[in-house]
């Protein structure tokens, strides 16, 4: 019924809708005097250029699912955390820990652990946030979101373009990135928030340019005392970003620091206690704690030359180097150890592109060195097979080499064809600095060296129907080496080459649909299938040949009703399961062929209304509705989904002068950011109740 009444809302903005001015949205001096004054008319639809295929392209010409949330629609949500942004996407689920954690689903159920951490590629500026066998579940840590000019996602195997970890999708945070003007600049932002739930954010931009010359800085703090007992945050997030241009060549270069200092708060245990409003704030590991930091350098130099005929060549070179570094206590195992982990890597990304009249070729080597360590120790004394003292004390030496071509080729004036095929070939040296061999559940192997090559073709026929429609098939399969953490943090019913590369074949087929700026429609259906899916079972126990499939379809849908009300939707109606048996000790957790797999709901539809009424006001009431899910392997339990609402507004008083407001949870709700069940018992990770929050933004 819910996902009927948000598709009906989307056909009554289609048949409503009225076309307006393409000058108004695509001249670049009305575009960037709009963006300036942060009015409610940069929400609505527009044509989107994009980096999804390391080249900048419209959303409406690319035979890929993807979705992009711009600067306004960021600025507008203003989002605690990346959860409340990016689940206004179709297919996107963000399941938010207590603080800054997180979890992932892009069309998938709520991955943890290796798979969790592996089956996401998390990009800024199109560079891996981390080395692709050394992820990690809260994936978009370290991004400088809050910043973001863009974020992107594409949904599902991307193809030859990106390698590991881009199997179920990709999200790319993207920087702004300063104009180069004649006429010399200097300006800036602040924006200062603070909420009910003792939550405070300040955020200043500032860019300015020359002739040759573009430079951006940006910095964001944020400190919250928590919705729960012992749960704050301290955190901060730099940007530095120059640009130089130099004829036909541009040298940009990115500089990225994070730091986190996190209390954390575990589950909380059973359904009374998620309905009381005393309970759900409880946190029964006070000591637990998260600290993360993380340096990320990259310089892109690009060059494009236009020659005979039309045809265009261009390079691009992006050296990169980046660290990490994170601390903290496993408070949801019963060991409560203490893991400390770290990488460093430098790296290289070229590509070589020849554009004809007809054909569009992209080819180019990836190549990528890291050096990572792993070290847990339980200071309790020893529960069950969890021993007290050291569990594990390694470090990896991984080096990765890629290369990947794909041709779009135009074979008449309507059908293109698109061909790829990417090469992944990594080394992983590994030391154990401790004894080898079994104590308690840990298993230690012994010093070895693993190798993993892995191929990602991509074949898609791209149809253009006229000027408003195109539509699309698509055939991938996507490819990524186990996580380091799956390969050598093993158990001890296991044998050392448990691991295997994770495959995923899918198949795609999209519809888009653009009326200039009164109505856009994203529709894509996909059936994929997933081999030797890595993930712990009920009885903590890996398990290394796992089989499931996930079919679905997505509706993402923007109108605008009048010129002062745009309605917007992101529909999603997925099934994720097994496609295997096995058998547990806890035969509550029995895994059969054609079971849901837990976290994976049917439904989910995310609904936005804007209204602009004058110049001055503009206001947003948001619906999210979850649908229900199992929260078990073997479909005995369940959370039975919810309905939230937000409403926001903004008030300009002068140029450069705005108050937002913002009502999260408008109805107080006691829902779930997240339910599971484990160890015979339902747990939750509780969402805030309502929450108000006021915002002061100036421009200098």
């Amino acid at each position: 019924m819910k996902i009927r009444l948000c598709l009906g809302f989307c056909l009554l903005s289609l048949f409503s809708g009225t076309v307006f001015s393409e000058q108004q949205f695509k001249e670049p001096s009305v575009r960037k005097q709009k963006t300036r004054e942060l009015k409610a008319k940069d929400v609505l639809i527009e044509e989107i250029v994009v980096n999804a295929t390391r080249r900048q392209q419209t959303l409406t010409e690319l035979a890929l699912s993807v979705s992009v949330l711009n600067r306004d629609a960021l600025a507008l949500t203003n989002a605690d955390h990346p959860a409340e942004v990016l689940g206004q996407l179709a297919g996107v689920n963000l399941h938010r820990g207590s603080g800054a954690e997180h979890i992932t689903a892009i069309r998938s159920p709520v991955l943890t652990g290796g798979a969790g951490a592996g089956s996401f590629l998390y990009l800024q500026d199109g560079v891996p946030l981390r080395a692709a066998g050394f992820g990690n579940t809260n994936g978009l840590l370290g991004t400088t979101s809050e910043l973001a000019e863009q974020i992107e996602v594409i949904r599902g195997p991307s193809g030859p373009i990106y390698g590991a970890n881009a199997v179920h999708g990709v999200i790319n945070v993207v920087t702004p990135k300063p104009e180069i003007d004649a006429d010399k600049h200097l300006e800036g932002d602040l924006a200062l928030t603070a909420d009910s739930q003792a939550r405070y954010k300040a955020q200043t931009k500032w860019n300015g340019t020359t002739s040759a010359h573009g430079w951006f800085s940006g910095l964001s703090l944020t400190k919250e005392n928590g919705y729960r007992d012992n749960a704050g945050i301290d955190e901060q997030k730099g940007l530095f970003r120059h640009v130089h241009l130099n004829g036909n060549t541009e040298i940009d270069s990115i500089v990225s620091v994070h730091n986190l200092n996190q209390e954390t708060a575990g589950f909380i245990f059973g359904e009374e206690a998620l309905k009381d409003r005393d309970l759900r704030k409880q946190n029964d590991v006070p000591f637990a704690y998260r600290d993360v930091k993380s340096l990320l350098l990259q310089t892109n130099i690009s060059r494009f030359e236009t020659r005979e005929q039309g045809s265009e060549t261009g390079f691009k070179l992006t050296p990169f180097a980046r660290w990490h570094e994170m601390e903290f206590l496993q408070h949801f195992l019963p060991s409560q150890a203490v893991e400390k982990n770290g990488h460093w890597s430098v790296g290289l990304q070229s590509d070589f592109s020849l554009r004809t009249a007809n054909w569009n070729l992209l080819t180019g080597l990836d190549l990528d060195y890291t050096q990572g360590e792993l070290n847990e120790y339980q200071a309790n004394p020893t529960i069950f097979s969890y021993t007290q003292g050291l569990h594990y004390d390694y470090e990896v030496n991984a080096t990765s080499l890629s290369a990947f071509a794909q041709l779009d080729y135009q074979l008449s004036e309507k059908w293109k064809a698109i061909t790829g095929l990417r090469l992944d070939h990594t080394q992983n040296e590994y030391h154990n600095r401790t004894d080898d061999g079994i104590v308690g559940r840990f298993l230690r192997p012994a010093d070895r060296t693993d190798t993993f090559t892995t191929s990602s073709p991509k074949l898609a026929l791209q149809y253009q129907q006229n000027a408003n429609l195109m539509s699309y098939l698509s055939v991938a399969r996507a490819h990524r080496p186990p996580q380091t953490s799956d390969l050598y943090r093993l158990q001890q019913n296991q044998t050392e080459d448990s691991a295997k590369a994770e495959k995923m074949d899918s198949l795609e087929l999209g519809w888009k649909y653009h009326i200039d700026d009164a109505f856009s429609a994203n529709v894509a259906i996909f059936a994929m299938k997933k081999d030797n899916y890595f993930f712990r079972d009920a009885d903590g126990f890996n398990v290394n040949n796992g089989r499931t499939q996930h079919r679905g379809i997505e509706l993402d849908l923007e109108s605008r009703i009048s010129e002062s009300v745009t309605l917007a939707t992101a529909i999603t109606y997925a099934r994720h399961s097994y496609d295997f048996d096995r058998t547990v000790a806890r035969d509550y957790e029995l895994i059969e062929r054609g079971n849901d797999i837990d976290s994976a709901p049917r439904t989910m539809a995310n609904t936005r209304l804007h209204w602009t009424p004058n110049e001055k006001v503009d206001l947003s009431l948001h619906w999210v509705m979850m649908g229900k899910y199992f929260t078990d392997a073997a479909n005995l339990h369940s959370y039975a989904g919810h309905d939230v609402y937000h409403l926001r507004a903004r008030y300009q008083f002068k140029p450069g002068l705005q108050l937002g407001l913002a009502i999260r949870n408008l109805s107080d709700e006691l829902y779930a950011e997240r339910a599971d069940f484990a160890f015979g018992q339902e747990r939750y990770f509780p969402a805030e109740t309502r929450t108000i929050s006021l915002s002061l933004m100036m421009q200098f």
